[in-house]
């Protein structure tokens, strides 16, 4: 945003008193920072004498592992490889593709899911995605549901039924908020489905479990834990950060020996270089495992204060006009992010395009982007929630698969000016954004997060005397 553009943002009437001076946050505020405790030096300056050696890599496989109550975990570069691991497997395991790949006459064109449809989110990012596109599946995506913003179970029912051939599924914790997993991991199996549990949002998110067919008492399990393949991210901006890397997990030690030689480019029993699988080379550096390991000790305090910033968001937002994005029956998230929708029964006037948007301001009622510029302006981070994948163009010739049914089958279904009554994805795009949620940031700074918020409805100060 150009400074001309955010300070004649800042002068309009609606937003004065909310700084005293006029101005602005003194420091910009993130959805999330990260965060150093001294912990990690230690575990760095280990890898630094070592030589690289991996003994922090393998140190967070076998913490990880524990944590999250799986068999195996492995460490990746990042999510996204992580993911493309445990594609590759999954393929292995349901197609026999050799080496974790199919190359038809050996001319360069296929890949481990040539032909094979998946069964993916749509209220999820790219990332998830790509690696079903790398290896030449084909995405179907299930819409999300109201309860969780995640997949939506009644609907991946109706996609078994339209796709009785599919065998793989991949859904997402949005936002650190578990979903229906137990319910979805029950239907995957009663189509000989497996499923890729993608947790890179919901570490220490957990799920209350009541006695379930794997034996399991009753208790809490993590996110990361149900799927035949789990997946963690450590990116810059996840609740734990190493500035980069990932994490496969499974219950399977078969597969973690298969991972390990993809990910280390060697296989045990054979000659150094001799390459009979397509190796991914994509391992965790020793560096970013240290300070993963070095955070990972303050995963439970980073939770508690994201769950205070979100609660405070719920107390003085949430409500006819706002509403927070929610939590499912049965889960404690990890809270990483905090989104809200616009209510309003008056209908704010926005329009976005691939590359620019537009909104009128209206009294009693803000549109998102309206919102995100507010924040912007006074410098604090604000943006739209997930794009939902079906409304990509790479995806648009991709189907969906909503409570309305196939859009492959509907002909209106593909029209944008037809409000289809069930795409709860798509309402959330519409309706939705991420507040600034960084553990750094104090009850005063939200509560001016609130305020813009609030200006943005033209209702700060009848919503000021009612909260303060």
């Amino acid at each position: 945003m150009m400074k001309a553009d955010a300070r004649r943002i800042r002068e309009q009437p609606r937003f004065r008193g909310i700084f005293k001076d006029g101005g602005s946050f003194k420091k910009r505020l993130l959805f999330a920072s990260p965060n150093m405790y001294g912990d990690e030096n230690d575990f760095v300056e280990k890898a630094w004498e070592t030589g690289f050696s991996g003994e922090n890599i393998t140190g967070l496989e076998q913490e990880i592992a524990e944590f999250v109550g799986i068999e195996t975990a492995v460490a990746f570069s990042s999510g996204t490889a992580a993911v493309h691991a445990a594609v590759k497997l999954a393929a292995k395991q349901l197609y026999a593709s050799p080496g974790g790949s199919s190359v038809p006459n050996g001319l360069g064109r296929g890949g481990s899911l040539r032909g094979k449809r998946v069964l993916c989110s749509d209220f999820t990012s790219s990332a998830m995605v790509n690696p079903v596109i790398y290896e030449g599946g084909e995405p179907v995506f299930i819409d999300c549901s109201e309860d969780d913003w995640c997949m939506d179970p009644e609907v991946l029912k109706m996609a078994f039924k339209i796709y009785p051939d599919v065998r793989l599924v991949i859904m997402n914790h949005a936002y650190g908020f578990p979903g229906q997993i137990q319910q979805i991991q029950r239907i995957c199996r009663e189509h000989g489905a497996l499923l890729i549990e993608d947790a890179s949002e919901s570490l220490g998110a957990k799920v209350w479990v009541s006695g379930d067919s794997e034996n399991y008492g009753d208790g809490w399990r993590q996110t990361g834990s149900f799927g035949d393949y789990g997946i963690l991210d450590f990116a810059d901006d996840k609740i734990i950060t190493g500035s980069c890397g990932g994490m496969l997990l499974f219950n399977n030690s078969c597969c973690g020996g298969i991972a390990r030689d993809w990910v280390s480019g060697e296989k045990a029993g054979v000659l150094r270089g001799w390459q009979e699988e397509l190796e991914s080379y994509d391992r965790m550096s020793d560096v970013a495992a240290g300070i993963i390991r070095g955070q990972l000790r303050h995963l439970d305090e980073h939770i508690a204060r994201k769950r205070k910033i979100y609660e405070r968001y719920c107390k003085k937002l949430d409500g006819g006009l706002i509403g927070i994005n929610p939590a499912g029956i049965g889960t404690e998230p990890n809270y990483w992010r905090s989104c809200m929708t616009c209510e309003s029964n008056i209908q704010f006037m926005e329009t976005r395009s691939e590359r620019s948007y537009t909104y009128t301001d209206q009294h009693g009622t803000a549109a998102p982007m309206e919102i995100c510029d507010a924040l912007e302006a006074f410098g604090a981070e604000g943006r739209p929630v997930y794009k939902p994948m079906s409304m990509q163009p790479i995806f648009k010739n991709n189907d969906q698969i909503t409570l309305e049914g196939s859009r492959r089958e509907c002909g209106w279904f593909r029209n944008d000016s037809f409000w289809v009554r069930s795409n709860v994805a798509r309402e959330n795009f519409d309706r939705g954004l991420c507040l600034p949620c960084d553990i750094k940031m104090s009850e005063e700074e939200q509560d001016r997060v609130i305020d813009i918020v609030f200006a943005c409805f033209n209702r700060i100060e009848m919503d000021r005397m009612m909260w303060v």
